[in-house]
């Protein structure tokens, strides 16, 4: 059904309802569905009242005249009935929503925002071919059916209501694949000021953790900054507030259960995730974020988060039980302008206790780490086609990010772990819910050798 069709159905089903009410008594204009279908009751009480009539009154003096009133009246009855049904569904499984992030989430999980309520299904795909350039022996060129995604919401009333995210990672489970809850929370709405989510939910932290659907962010692969410094997807067990505090400046804020140090390694928290899976919560920790986006910059945003809490989960690290202090901070800025899109983020994060760690572990755990990357990248499809909808960018971007930037005392460092990227490449649009992508990924250490890739994929969101 297009756009202008469904304009024409509720115009249409609207001044049948005016007509039909003015008629009935003089009904007010509708405003909700329940007004709809009191209109539809009035009708049929007037039409059972009509037919009463008719059958008091001798047949000679009804057949012509209100004989046909109660048939043409019946009619417009039955068509009203028709048109609202259709209107009822529509509200409630949109055909053609807009895709628009709504509260820190990606568009296509933010679906459920737009139904008037009941069932929101939504979702997103992401398939690659990666070739090794320059390591023979080592990794192999491989052919991904990465993530299928499924977002699947509800919603209760006006106040409540329910969204989820289920994964399905390398088409099985596998060979390494996997199917698991990305993020599963109640929303329950008191004041644009100050709303809860409770239940498992993404840290609101960096770019991608929240956001990471595949048409939203360049290159088949999401920047390893937001993977190796900010664990994304990272997800935990918990409760928080989020809301406008004032014009343009957004916040959320999260208690949840803390990481899991018995996990880290020499490549950061990662491995640290618990993902609400039986997850330990003697330890819990605070993660919040604020964004502002004034209104004298369209589509600039600036923002920031951190994570503090423990991470030790009063556990035993080789005869010793510590706290593990965990924190991690960052910092992000994006503009969109025109056909223009750039970010920037960066990112520290510190350890407590890391030699306990290191020492039970048998490998260097970095007191601190951080990351950073920007990148740039403009639609320069307007500039070969005018008034074309697709979207074609070429795009650069630089990331540097050291997972042992500070070494405990008494271990060695890692120089494996200090790296950079240069990743330059394509993102192609011919819908806005479809990208094809190409990109180059040059890897750089500080000691050793690191292969590049090369990089071919299609994405999708519905």
């Amino acid at each position: 059904m297009t756009i202008n069709n469904k304009a024409f159905l509720k115009g249409g089903a609207l001044t049948t309802m005016i007509a039909l009410s003015t008629s009935a008594g003089a009904l007010e204009k509708p405003q909700t569905m329940e007004d709809m279908w009191k209109i539809i009751q009035e009708q049929q009480k007037q039409i059972d009242s009509m037919k009463a009539q008719m059958t008091a009154t001798p047949p000679a003096k009804t057949a012509n005249a209100d004989g046909g009133n109660v048939k043409n009246l019946e009619r417009k009855t039955d068509v009203l009935s028709q048109e609202v049904e259709k209107l009822r569904t529509e509200l409630v499984i949109p055909e053609e929503p807009k895709y628009k992030s709504a509260y820190g989430l990606g568009p296509a999980a933010s679906k459920v925002y737009q139904v008037g309520k009941g069932l929101s299904i939504g979702g997103y795909g992401e398939a690659n071919y990666q070739a090794i350039v320059g390591d023979e022996k080592g990794k192999k060129d491989n052919a991904d059916f990465e993530r299928l995604v499924l977002y699947a919401g509800y919603k209760f009333t006006d106040s409540i209501l329910f969204n989820s995210e289920i994964e399905f990672e390398h088409g099985s489970t596998d060979d390494g694949g996997s199917v698991s809850v990305e993020f599963a929370a109640l929303d329950f709405f008191i004041d644009p000021m100050a709303n809860i989510r409770a239940g498992m939910v993404l840290l609101p932290m960096g770019f991608i953790n929240t956001i990471h659907e595949p048409p939203f962010y360049f290159g088949n692969n999401r920047p390893e900054v937001e993977r190796q410094i900010i664990p994304s997807t990272w997800r935990e067990i918990g409760v928080g507030l989020f809301g406008e505090i004032l014009p343009n400046l957004t916040y959320t804020a999260y208690v949840v259960n803390g990481l899991n140090a018995a996990d880290f390694n020499s490549d950061g928290i990662r491995s640290g995730r618990q993902k609400g899976s039986q997850a330990k919560a003697e330890d819990l920790a605070f993660v919040g974020r604020v964004d502002y986006a004034p209104d004298a910059l369209p589509g600039l945003s600036v923002g920031g988060s951190a994570y503090a809490g423990n991470s030790g989960q009063n556990q035993d690290f080789g005869g010793q039980q510590v706290d593990a202090f965990t924190q991690l901070y960052e910092a992000h800025v994006q503009w969109k302008y025109r056909g223009l899109e750039f970010r920037t983020l960066g990112s520290w994060g510190h350890i407590d206790d890391a030699n306990v760690l290191s020492a039970a572990k048998g490998q260097t755990i970095g007191s601190s780490n951080y990351g950073w990357y920007t990148e740039v990248g403009y639609d320069i499809l307007p500039l070969l086609v005018k008034d074309t909808a697709q979207y074609l960018a070429p795009f650069f971007r630089y990331e540097q990010f050291d997972t042992i930037a500070g070494t405990p005392t008494g271990f060695a460092d890692d120089e494996t772990k200090d790296r950079q990227i240069y990743q330059f490449g394509l993102n192609y649009k011919p819908i806005p819910n479809v990208v094809i992508k190409a990109d180059y990924r040059n890897f750089t250490a500080k000691k050793g050798n690191l292969p590049d890739d090369f990089n071919l994929g299609l994405g999708f969101i519905f």
